[in-house]
Protein backbone atom coordinates (compact mmCIF):
# COMPACT_ATOMS: atom_id res chain seq x y z
CA UNK A 1 0.00 0.00 0.00
CA UNK A 2 2.73 2.39 0.79
CA UNK A 3 4.57 1.52 -2.47
CA UNK A 4 1.40 2.44 -4.03
CA UNK A 5 0.68 5.67 -2.23
CA UNK A 6 4.51 6.96 -3.57
CA UNK A 7 4.20 5.80 -6.79
CA UNK A 8 1.10 7.86 -7.00
CA UNK A 9 2.11 11.08 -5.57
CA UNK A 10 5.22 10.52 -8.05
CA UNK A 11 3.00 10.40 -11.02
CA UNK A 12 0.83 13.09 -9.91
CA UNK A 13 4.01 15.50 -9.30
CA UNK A 14 5.55 14.21 -12.86
CA UNK A 15 2.28 15.11 -14.28
CA UNK A 16 2.83 18.84 -12.43
CA UNK A 17 5.59 19.48 -13.41
CA UNK A 18 5.58 18.48 -16.97
CA UNK A 19 1.52 20.34 -17.27
CA UNK A 20 3.46 23.48 -16.64
CA UNK A 21 3.25 26.25 -19.25
CA UNK A 22 6.36 26.70 -21.37
CA UNK A 23 7.62 30.05 -21.34
CA UNK A 24 11.04 31.25 -22.27
CA UNK A 25 12.43 33.31 -19.34
CA UNK A 26 11.44 33.48 -15.49
CA UNK A 27 12.74 35.82 -13.17
CA UNK A 28 11.58 35.18 -9.97
CA UNK A 29 12.93 36.24 -5.69
CA UNK A 30 12.90 40.31 -6.84
CA UNK A 31 10.99 43.19 -5.68
CA UNK A 32 9.24 44.10 -8.86
CA UNK A 33 8.19 47.62 -9.76
CA UNK A 34 5.70 47.24 -12.16
CA UNK A 35 4.74 50.95 -12.90
CA UNK A 36 1.04 49.60 -13.61
CA UNK A 37 -1.65 52.10 -12.38
CA UNK A 38 -1.58 51.00 -8.75
CA UNK A 39 2.19 51.24 -8.46
CA UNK A 40 2.28 47.31 -7.71
CA UNK A 41 5.34 46.01 -6.21
CA UNK A 42 5.22 41.88 -7.24
CA UNK A 43 8.00 39.33 -7.07
CA UNK A 44 8.23 37.16 -9.96
CA UNK A 45 7.24 37.37 -13.66
CA UNK A 46 7.47 34.76 -17.00
CA UNK A 47 8.40 35.98 -20.34
CA UNK A 48 7.27 34.20 -23.43
CA UNK A 49 8.35 35.87 -27.30
CA UNK A 50 9.40 38.71 -25.97
CA UNK A 51 5.77 39.92 -23.73
CA UNK A 52 5.36 39.59 -20.14
CA UNK A 53 2.52 36.49 -19.72
CA UNK A 54 2.38 36.44 -16.46
CA UNK A 55 3.20 39.13 -13.09
CA UNK A 56 3.21 37.53 -9.50
CA UNK A 57 4.59 36.06 -6.45
CA UNK A 58 7.41 33.46 -6.76
CA UNK A 59 5.18 30.00 -5.94
CA UNK A 60 2.91 31.57 -8.40
CA UNK A 61 5.26 31.61 -11.35
CA UNK A 62 7.51 28.62 -10.30
CA UNK A 63 4.74 26.77 -10.25
CA UNK A 64 2.70 27.59 -13.05
CA UNK A 65 5.77 27.78 -15.12
CA UNK A 66 9.05 26.26 -16.72
CA UNK A 67 11.54 27.59 -18.88
CA UNK A 68 15.04 27.17 -20.15
CA UNK A 69 16.12 30.55 -18.05
CA UNK A 70 15.68 30.90 -14.93
CA UNK A 71 16.79 34.03 -13.03
CA UNK A 72 16.98 34.29 -9.39
CA UNK A 73 17.32 38.03 -8.64
CA UNK A 74 18.01 37.72 -5.29
CA UNK A 75 15.87 40.80 -4.05
CA UNK A 76 17.19 42.99 -6.28
CA UNK A 77 14.94 46.12 -7.45
CA UNK A 78 13.85 45.35 -11.43
CA UNK A 79 11.51 47.93 -12.95
CA UNK A 80 10.09 47.99 -16.55
CA UNK A 81 13.19 49.15 -19.27
CA UNK A 82 13.80 52.67 -18.47
CA UNK A 83 12.43 55.16 -21.63
CA UNK A 84 14.32 58.23 -22.68
CA UNK A 85 11.86 60.94 -23.80
CA UNK A 86 14.57 63.01 -25.75
CA UNK A 87 17.88 62.22 -26.89
CA UNK A 88 19.69 62.45 -29.65
CA UNK A 89 21.20 59.06 -31.29
CA UNK A 90 23.02 60.44 -34.39
CA UNK A 91 24.99 62.95 -31.81
CA UNK A 92 25.82 60.64 -29.28
CA UNK A 93 27.43 58.41 -31.95
CA UNK A 94 29.33 61.25 -33.38
CA UNK A 95 30.33 62.55 -29.45
CA UNK A 96 31.98 59.24 -29.06
CA UNK A 97 34.32 60.03 -31.82
CA UNK A 98 35.11 63.74 -31.08
CA UNK A 99 36.83 65.83 -28.74
CA UNK A 100 34.91 65.63 -25.34
CA UNK A 101 35.04 69.22 -23.82
CA UNK A 102 32.81 69.12 -21.25
CA UNK A 103 34.00 70.39 -17.90
CA UNK A 104 36.64 72.66 -19.24
CA UNK A 105 37.14 75.26 -16.88
CA UNK A 106 39.00 77.31 -19.77
CA UNK A 107 39.64 78.08 -23.18
CA UNK A 108 43.39 76.78 -23.06
CA UNK A 109 42.26 73.71 -21.54
CA UNK A 110 39.91 73.31 -24.46
CA UNK A 111 43.21 73.53 -26.86
CA UNK A 112 44.84 71.15 -24.57
CA UNK A 113 42.30 68.98 -25.27
CA UNK A 114 41.99 69.30 -28.50
CA UNK A 115 46.05 69.18 -29.48
CA UNK A 116 45.94 65.88 -27.23
CA UNK A 117 43.09 64.11 -29.52
CA UNK A 118 44.80 65.44 -33.38
CA UNK A 119 47.71 63.28 -31.45
CA UNK A 120 46.13 60.09 -32.70
CA UNK A 121 43.55 61.34 -35.28
CA UNK A 122 45.78 63.20 -37.66
CA UNK A 123 43.72 61.43 -40.44
CA UNK A 124 41.12 63.61 -39.84
CA UNK A 125 39.99 66.25 -42.16
CA UNK A 126 38.17 68.30 -39.54
CA UNK A 127 38.37 68.30 -35.66
CA UNK A 128 34.92 68.46 -33.99
CA UNK A 129 34.36 68.76 -30.91
CA UNK A 130 31.68 69.15 -28.56
CA UNK A 131 30.83 70.37 -24.49
CA UNK A 132 32.64 73.52 -24.10
CA UNK A 133 30.81 76.16 -21.64
CA UNK A 134 32.32 79.65 -21.12
CA UNK A 135 30.17 80.69 -17.78
CA UNK A 136 33.04 77.83 -15.74
CA UNK A 137 35.56 80.36 -17.53
CA UNK A 138 37.01 82.75 -15.58
CA UNK A 139 36.22 85.22 -17.96
CA UNK A 140 33.10 84.06 -19.04
CA UNK A 141 33.40 85.08 -22.61
CA UNK A 142 33.06 83.10 -25.61
CA UNK A 143 36.04 81.59 -27.40
CA UNK A 144 37.18 83.15 -30.91
CA UNK A 145 38.68 81.63 -34.03
CA UNK A 146 41.83 83.44 -33.18
CA UNK A 147 42.75 81.40 -30.40
CA UNK A 148 42.01 78.23 -32.19
CA UNK A 149 43.79 79.70 -35.50
CA UNK A 150 46.81 80.37 -33.15
CA UNK A 151 47.17 76.26 -32.43
CA UNK A 152 45.26 74.80 -35.61
CA UNK A 153 45.46 77.28 -38.32
CA UNK A 154 45.50 74.48 -41.49
CA UNK A 155 42.60 72.06 -40.54
CA UNK A 156 39.07 73.17 -39.95
CA UNK A 157 37.74 72.77 -36.90
CA UNK A 158 33.79 72.93 -35.75
CA UNK A 159 33.44 72.70 -31.90
CA UNK A 160 29.80 72.57 -30.25
CA UNK A 161 29.25 74.31 -27.10
CA UNK A 162 27.44 72.19 -24.42
CA UNK A 163 23.96 73.21 -25.79
CA UNK A 164 24.49 72.24 -29.51
CA UNK A 165 23.11 75.94 -30.12
CA UNK A 166 26.14 77.74 -30.35
CA UNK A 167 29.41 76.82 -31.63
CA UNK A 168 32.97 78.22 -32.59
CA UNK A 169 34.83 77.91 -35.69
CA UNK A 170 38.29 78.74 -36.60
CA UNK A 171 39.70 80.28 -40.00
CA UNK A 172 39.78 77.41 -42.18
CA UNK A 173 36.72 76.62 -41.35
CA UNK A 174 35.28 80.08 -42.06
CA UNK A 175 36.95 79.62 -45.51
CA UNK A 176 36.16 76.43 -46.30
CA UNK A 177 32.42 77.15 -45.63
CA UNK A 178 32.80 80.79 -47.80
CA UNK A 179 31.10 82.88 -45.53
CA UNK A 180 31.47 86.11 -44.42
CA UNK A 181 29.60 89.05 -41.34
CA UNK A 182 27.37 90.53 -45.21
CA UNK A 183 25.46 87.42 -44.74
CA UNK A 184 22.60 87.42 -42.51
CA UNK A 185 20.40 84.37 -41.32
CA UNK A 186 17.13 83.80 -39.83
CA UNK A 187 16.76 82.39 -36.52
CA UNK A 188 20.14 82.65 -36.05
CA UNK A 189 23.39 84.66 -35.70
CA UNK A 190 27.30 84.67 -37.13
CA UNK A 191 28.84 86.72 -34.02
CA UNK A 192 31.11 90.13 -34.95
CA UNK A 193 33.14 91.98 -32.58
CA UNK A 194 33.17 96.03 -33.15
CA UNK A 195 34.90 95.74 -36.08
CA UNK A 196 32.31 93.89 -37.97
CA UNK A 197 34.71 90.97 -38.29
CA UNK A 198 33.32 87.38 -37.48
CA UNK A 199 34.53 86.16 -33.88
CA UNK A 200 33.99 82.65 -35.00
CA UNK A 201 30.82 82.20 -32.71
CA UNK A 202 27.54 80.88 -34.73
CA UNK A 203 24.38 80.83 -32.77
CA UNK A 204 21.51 78.38 -33.49
CA UNK A 205 20.87 78.08 -37.57
CA UNK A 206 24.10 80.06 -38.11
CA UNK A 207 25.93 76.89 -37.62
CA UNK A 208 24.23 74.82 -40.50
CA UNK A 209 26.34 77.57 -42.99
CA UNK A 210 29.43 75.07 -41.82
CA UNK A 211 28.15 72.30 -40.15
CA UNK A 212 27.16 71.28 -43.79
CA UNK A 213 30.98 70.61 -45.17
CA UNK A 214 31.75 68.38 -42.35
CA UNK A 215 32.17 65.36 -44.25
CA UNK A 216 29.39 62.39 -42.68
CA UNK A 217 30.96 59.27 -43.06
CA UNK A 218 30.43 56.06 -44.54
CA UNK A 219 27.46 53.61 -43.70
CA UNK A 220 29.38 51.11 -42.05
CA UNK A 221 31.29 53.65 -39.96
CA UNK A 222 27.56 55.52 -38.98
CA UNK A 223 26.31 51.78 -37.88
CA UNK A 224 29.48 51.26 -35.94
CA UNK A 225 29.04 54.45 -33.99
CA UNK A 226 25.27 53.76 -33.48
CA UNK A 227 25.84 50.51 -31.82
CA UNK A 228 28.74 52.07 -28.97
CA UNK A 229 26.34 54.65 -28.45
CA UNK A 230 23.15 51.60 -27.85
CA UNK A 231 25.87 49.58 -25.85
CA UNK A 232 26.25 52.95 -23.52
CA UNK A 233 22.56 52.88 -23.31
CA UNK A 234 21.96 49.74 -22.98
CA UNK A 235 24.41 49.92 -19.76
CA UNK A 236 22.28 52.49 -18.11
CA UNK A 237 19.13 50.68 -18.34
CA UNK A 238 17.49 52.36 -21.33
CA UNK A 239 15.60 50.39 -23.47
CA UNK A 240 13.65 52.89 -25.83
CA UNK A 241 14.06 56.55 -26.47
CA UNK A 242 13.14 59.20 -28.46
CA UNK A 243 15.56 60.52 -31.27
CA UNK A 244 14.26 63.68 -30.60
CA UNK A 245 14.64 65.23 -34.51
CA UNK A 246 16.59 63.83 -37.64
CA UNK A 247 16.88 64.32 -41.46
CA UNK A 248 15.59 62.31 -43.89
CA UNK A 249 18.66 60.29 -44.35
CA UNK A 250 19.31 59.44 -41.19
CA UNK A 251 15.63 58.28 -40.72
CA UNK A 252 16.28 55.90 -44.16
CA UNK A 253 19.71 54.22 -42.55
CA UNK A 254 17.73 53.32 -39.17
CA UNK A 255 14.77 52.14 -41.76
CA UNK A 256 17.36 50.12 -43.39
CA UNK A 257 19.41 49.17 -39.36
CA UNK A 258 16.53 48.00 -38.10
CA UNK A 259 15.10 46.09 -41.00
CA UNK A 260 18.50 44.27 -40.52
CA UNK A 261 18.12 43.64 -37.12
CA UNK A 262 21.49 45.89 -36.68
CA UNK A 263 19.69 47.68 -33.72
CA UNK A 264 17.97 46.52 -30.90
CA UNK A 265 16.99 49.58 -28.53
CA UNK A 266 13.47 50.57 -29.37
CA UNK A 267 13.68 54.11 -31.06
CA UNK A 268 10.60 56.60 -31.48
CA UNK A 269 12.14 58.73 -34.19
CA UNK A 270 10.98 62.10 -34.95
CA UNK A 271 11.55 63.59 -37.96
CA UNK A 272 13.60 67.30 -37.84
CA UNK A 273 11.38 69.51 -39.87
CA UNK A 274 11.75 73.27 -40.67
CA UNK A 275 8.35 74.86 -40.67
CA UNK A 276 8.10 75.56 -44.46
CA UNK A 277 8.90 72.17 -45.56
CA UNK A 278 6.38 69.44 -43.11
CA UNK A 279 3.96 68.86 -46.56
CA UNK A 280 6.02 66.24 -48.00
CA UNK A 281 6.92 64.42 -44.64
CA UNK A 282 2.66 64.63 -44.55
CA UNK A 283 2.49 63.17 -47.61
CA UNK A 284 4.91 59.80 -46.71
CA UNK A 285 2.79 59.26 -43.90
CA UNK A 286 4.00 57.62 -40.72
CA UNK A 287 6.39 54.21 -40.23
CA UNK A 288 5.88 51.65 -37.92
CA UNK A 289 7.62 48.26 -36.86
CA UNK A 290 8.71 46.42 -34.01
CA UNK A 291 11.23 48.59 -33.00
CA UNK A 292 11.27 51.45 -35.14
CA UNK A 293 8.47 54.43 -35.20
CA UNK A 294 8.32 57.55 -37.20
CA UNK A 295 5.23 59.39 -36.39
CA UNK A 296 5.93 63.00 -35.18
CA UNK A 297 7.63 66.00 -36.42
CA UNK A 298 10.08 67.75 -34.26
CA UNK A 299 10.40 72.03 -34.67
CA UNK A 300 12.33 74.35 -33.18
CA UNK A 301 10.95 77.31 -31.80
CA UNK A 302 14.06 79.30 -30.52
CA UNK A 303 17.68 78.69 -29.18
CA UNK A 304 19.24 77.86 -25.59
CA UNK A 305 19.38 80.34 -22.76
CA UNK A 306 23.27 79.50 -22.22
CA UNK A 307 23.81 81.13 -25.48
CA UNK A 308 20.97 83.48 -24.83
CA UNK A 309 19.20 82.11 -27.93
CA UNK A 310 16.16 81.25 -26.18
CA UNK A 311 13.05 83.53 -26.82
CA UNK A 312 12.16 85.98 -23.69
CA UNK A 313 9.11 88.22 -23.26
CA UNK A 314 11.58 90.92 -21.63
CA UNK A 315 15.33 91.48 -22.21
CA UNK A 316 17.66 89.13 -20.75
CA UNK A 317 18.71 90.31 -17.15
CA UNK A 318 22.34 90.00 -18.18
CA UNK A 319 22.20 91.55 -21.60
CA UNK A 320 20.43 93.76 -24.05
CA UNK A 321 18.34 90.85 -25.87
CA UNK A 322 15.34 89.13 -25.76
CA UNK A 323 16.78 86.12 -27.56
CA UNK A 324 14.87 85.48 -31.06
CA UNK A 325 12.36 82.98 -32.63
CA UNK A 326 14.27 80.39 -35.37
CA UNK A 327 11.09 81.36 -37.33
CA UNK A 328 8.19 83.49 -37.68
CA UNK A 329 5.19 83.24 -36.01
CA UNK A 330 2.94 82.92 -39.07
CA UNK A 331 5.47 79.98 -40.48
CA UNK A 332 4.49 77.98 -37.01
CA UNK A 333 0.99 78.86 -37.62
CA UNK A 334 0.46 77.69 -41.34
CA UNK A 335 2.44 74.41 -40.73
CA UNK A 336 0.80 73.97 -37.51
CA UNK A 337 -2.94 73.79 -38.85
CA UNK A 338 -1.59 71.38 -41.51
CA UNK A 339 -0.08 69.18 -39.16
CA UNK A 340 -3.31 69.29 -37.42
CA UNK A 341 -5.08 67.52 -40.20
CA UNK A 342 -2.82 65.05 -40.48
CA UNK A 343 -1.47 61.58 -38.53
CA UNK A 344 1.31 63.22 -37.05
CA UNK A 345 2.09 64.12 -33.90
CA UNK A 346 3.81 67.40 -33.26
CA UNK A 347 6.66 68.28 -30.81
CA UNK A 348 8.61 71.63 -30.61
CA UNK A 349 11.74 72.91 -29.03
CA UNK A 350 10.97 76.06 -26.65
CA UNK A 351 12.92 76.80 -23.99
CA UNK A 352 12.36 80.77 -23.56
CA UNK A 353 8.72 82.17 -21.87
CA UNK A 354 7.99 84.14 -25.15
CA UNK A 355 8.57 80.70 -27.18
CA UNK A 356 6.50 78.63 -24.89
CA UNK A 357 3.84 81.45 -24.64
CA UNK A 358 3.31 81.23 -28.45
CA UNK A 359 3.19 77.59 -28.82
CA UNK A 360 0.71 77.11 -26.10
CA UNK A 361 -1.47 79.49 -27.74
CA UNK A 362 -0.81 78.19 -31.55
CA UNK A 363 -1.72 74.71 -29.82
CA UNK A 364 -4.81 75.96 -27.79
CA UNK A 365 -5.97 77.45 -31.54
CA UNK A 366 -6.34 73.94 -33.28
CA UNK A 367 -8.18 71.95 -30.94
CA UNK A 368 -5.68 69.20 -29.63
CA UNK A 369 -7.13 67.50 -26.64
CA UNK A 370 -6.35 63.82 -27.67
CA UNK A 371 -3.24 64.59 -30.15
CA UNK A 372 -0.73 64.23 -27.09
CA UNK A 373 1.52 67.29 -28.81
CA UNK A 374 4.28 68.06 -26.67
CA UNK A 375 6.62 71.02 -26.30
CA UNK A 376 10.06 69.98 -25.42
CA UNK A 377 12.14 71.76 -22.62
CA UNK A 378 9.37 74.11 -21.20
CA UNK A 379 12.15 75.45 -19.74
CA UNK A 380 11.17 78.64 -18.92
CA UNK A 381 7.07 79.86 -18.64
CA UNK A 382 5.36 82.14 -17.70
CA UNK A 383 3.10 81.80 -14.15
CA UNK A 384 -0.11 82.93 -16.19
CA UNK A 385 0.68 80.15 -19.16
CA UNK A 386 1.22 77.16 -17.08
CA UNK A 387 -2.41 76.34 -16.71
CA UNK A 388 -2.44 76.46 -20.75
CA UNK A 389 -0.92 72.95 -20.50
CA UNK A 390 -3.73 71.76 -19.22
CA UNK A 391 -6.39 73.84 -20.93
CA UNK A 392 -5.00 72.58 -24.67
CA UNK A 393 -3.52 69.38 -23.39
CA UNK A 394 -0.17 69.94 -24.38
CA UNK A 395 2.04 67.66 -23.48
CA UNK A 396 5.80 68.92 -21.25
CA UNK A 397 8.73 66.85 -22.10
CA UNK A 398 11.55 67.68 -19.42
CA UNK A 399 14.92 66.86 -18.73
CA UNK A 400 15.94 67.55 -15.05
CA UNK A 401 19.28 67.48 -15.66
CA UNK A 402 19.30 71.19 -17.34
CA UNK A 403 18.20 72.62 -13.97
CA UNK A 404 21.18 71.44 -12.21
CA UNK A 405 23.44 72.51 -14.51
CA UNK A 406 22.07 75.99 -15.24
CA UNK A 407 20.81 77.05 -12.07
CA UNK A 408 24.45 78.03 -11.24
CA UNK A 409 24.36 80.90 -13.50
CA UNK A 410 20.32 81.25 -14.30
CA UNK A 411 18.82 84.18 -11.66
CA UNK A 412 22.40 85.85 -13.44
CA UNK A 413 20.73 85.38 -16.56
CA UNK A 414 16.89 85.64 -16.31
CA UNK A 415 16.82 87.54 -12.97
CA UNK A 416 14.95 85.72 -9.71
CA UNK A 417 11.39 86.24 -10.50
CA UNK A 418 11.39 85.03 -14.03
CA UNK A 419 13.39 82.43 -12.59
CA UNK A 420 10.69 80.94 -10.22
CA UNK A 421 9.09 79.80 -13.63
CA UNK A 422 11.97 77.89 -14.57
CA UNK A 423 12.45 74.46 -14.70
CA UNK A 424 9.41 74.46 -12.87
CA UNK A 425 8.48 70.44 -13.69
CA UNK A 426 6.05 70.07 -10.54
CA UNK A 427 3.95 72.42 -11.76
CA UNK A 428 3.88 71.35 -15.22
CA UNK A 429 2.77 67.83 -13.39
CA UNK A 430 0.08 69.72 -11.65
CA UNK A 431 -1.53 71.00 -14.85
CA UNK A 432 -0.92 68.24 -17.39
CA UNK A 433 -0.92 65.03 -14.80
CA UNK A 434 1.88 63.64 -16.69
CA UNK A 435 5.25 64.81 -17.85
CA UNK A 436 7.86 62.72 -19.88
CA UNK A 437 11.26 62.63 -18.92
CA UNK A 438 14.32 62.59 -20.49
CA UNK A 439 17.98 63.75 -20.83
CA UNK A 440 18.74 65.12 -23.84
CA UNK A 441 22.08 63.26 -24.65
CA UNK A 442 24.28 64.08 -25.44
CA UNK A 443 24.16 67.50 -23.93
CA UNK A 444 23.25 65.86 -20.60
CA UNK A 445 24.84 62.79 -19.88
CA UNK A 446 22.43 59.82 -21.01
CA UNK A 447 22.06 57.96 -17.43
CA UNK A 448 18.54 57.89 -17.03
CA UNK A 449 19.44 58.19 -13.04
CA UNK A 450 21.06 61.62 -13.10
CA UNK A 451 17.54 62.72 -14.43
CA UNK A 452 15.78 60.70 -11.48
CA UNK A 453 18.30 62.22 -8.78
CA UNK A 454 18.17 65.94 -10.58
CA UNK A 455 14.43 65.50 -10.51
CA UNK A 456 13.60 64.51 -6.88
CA UNK A 457 16.79 66.24 -5.33
CA UNK A 458 17.04 68.72 -7.48
CA UNK A 459 20.82 68.84 -6.55
CA UNK A 460 24.20 68.64 -9.20
CA UNK A 461 26.72 65.59 -9.07
CA UNK A 462 28.44 66.76 -6.03
CA UNK A 463 24.90 66.80 -4.50
CA UNK A 464 24.61 70.69 -4.21
CA UNK A 465 22.45 72.71 -3.03
CA UNK A 466 22.20 70.25 0.12
CA UNK A 467 18.88 72.20 0.55
CA UNK A 468 17.85 71.27 -3.41
CA UNK A 469 17.55 73.64 -5.93
CA UNK A 470 13.93 75.13 -6.18
CA UNK A 471 12.68 72.36 -4.22
CA UNK A 472 8.72 73.03 -4.42
CA UNK A 473 8.99 72.00 -8.15
CA UNK A 474 10.59 68.54 -7.40
CA UNK A 475 8.98 65.13 -8.49
CA UNK A 476 8.56 62.73 -6.15
CA UNK A 477 10.43 59.14 -6.62
CA UNK A 478 7.12 57.52 -8.00
CA UNK A 479 6.37 60.22 -10.07
CA UNK A 480 10.09 60.46 -11.65
CA UNK A 481 10.04 56.71 -11.93
CA UNK A 482 6.41 57.43 -13.92
CA UNK A 483 8.09 59.84 -16.11
CA UNK A 484 11.10 57.76 -17.47
CA UNK A 485 8.76 54.83 -18.01
CA UNK A 486 4.73 54.35 -18.43
CA UNK A 487 4.36 58.60 -19.28
CA UNK A 488 7.03 58.60 -21.47
CA UNK A 489 5.66 55.61 -23.54
CA UNK A 490 2.21 57.29 -22.97
CA UNK A 491 3.89 60.29 -24.87
CA UNK A 492 4.85 57.81 -27.36
CA UNK A 493 1.31 56.38 -27.80
CA UNK A 494 3.21 53.13 -26.49
CA UNK A 495 1.89 53.01 -23.03
CA UNK A 496 -0.37 49.83 -23.82
CA UNK A 497 2.93 48.15 -25.42
CA UNK A 498 5.61 49.10 -22.77
CA UNK A 499 6.62 51.13 -20.09
CA UNK A 500 5.84 48.81 -17.65
CA UNK A 501 5.68 45.29 -16.02
CA UNK A 502 1.78 43.79 -16.85
CA UNK A 503 0.68 40.98 -19.13
CA UNK A 504 0.75 41.14 -22.51
CA UNK A 505 2.99 44.22 -22.70
CA UNK A 506 6.69 43.88 -24.58
CA UNK A 507 9.21 42.40 -21.91
CA UNK A 508 11.04 45.34 -21.31
CA UNK A 509 12.97 45.23 -18.20
CA UNK A 510 16.22 46.47 -16.09
CA UNK A 511 17.71 45.30 -12.92
CA UNK A 512 19.75 47.86 -10.45
CA UNK A 513 21.86 47.09 -8.00
CA UNK A 514 20.18 48.79 -5.02
CA UNK A 515 16.73 50.09 -5.29
CA UNK A 516 15.95 53.77 -6.68
CA UNK A 517 12.98 53.99 -4.56
CA UNK A 518 14.70 54.23 -1.03
CA UNK A 519 18.34 54.87 -1.72
CA UNK A 520 19.43 58.30 0.09
CA UNK A 521 19.84 60.55 -2.67
CA UNK A 522 23.30 61.07 -2.35
CA UNK A 523 23.88 57.27 -3.47
CA UNK A 524 21.09 57.67 -6.55
CA UNK A 525 23.59 58.45 -9.26
CA UNK A 526 26.12 56.04 -8.53
CA UNK A 527 23.65 52.90 -8.52
CA UNK A 528 24.80 49.98 -11.50
CA UNK A 529 22.69 48.88 -13.67
CA UNK A 530 23.11 44.83 -13.66
CA UNK A 531 21.08 43.50 -16.33
CA UNK A 532 18.85 45.01 -19.14
CA UNK A 533 16.72 43.33 -20.98
CA UNK A 534 14.40 43.96 -24.26
CA UNK A 535 11.66 41.51 -25.18
CA UNK A 536 13.25 39.01 -23.29
CA UNK A 537 16.69 38.93 -24.18
CA UNK A 538 19.64 40.39 -21.86
CA UNK A 539 21.25 42.82 -24.07
CA UNK A 540 23.01 43.87 -21.43
CA UNK A 541 24.67 42.06 -17.84
CA UNK A 542 27.02 43.91 -15.70
CA UNK A 543 30.68 41.63 -15.20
Amino acid sequence: MKFSISLILTILLFVRCTTNIEADLIVYNARVYTVDSAFTIQEAFAVKNGIFIDIGTSKHILDRYKAKEIIDAKQQPIYPGFYDGHGHSFMLADYFQQVDLVGCKSIQEVINKIQEFYKTHKENKWIIGAGWDQSLWPDKQYPTRDTLDKYFPDIPIFLHRIDYHAAVVNSEALRVAQIDSTITVEGGKIVVDSTNRMTGVLIDNAMALVSKYIPAGNEVNILIKLKQAQDSLFAVGLTSIVDAGLDIEQLELLKKFYEQDSLKIRNYAMIFAEPHNITKYINEGIYESEKLTIKAIKMMADGALGSRGACMLENYSDDSTKGFLLHSREEFETSLAALANSSFQVAIHAIGDSANRMLLDLYGALNLQNRRWRIEHAQVVHPSDFIKFKNYQVMPSIQPTHATSDMKWLEERIGAERAKGAYAYKELLRNYGKVVIGTDFPIEHFNPLYSFHAAVARQDAANLPKEGFQMDNALSREEALRGMTIWAAYGCFQEKKRGSIEKGKDADFVILAEDIMTASTDKLRNIKTNRTVVAGESVYIRQ
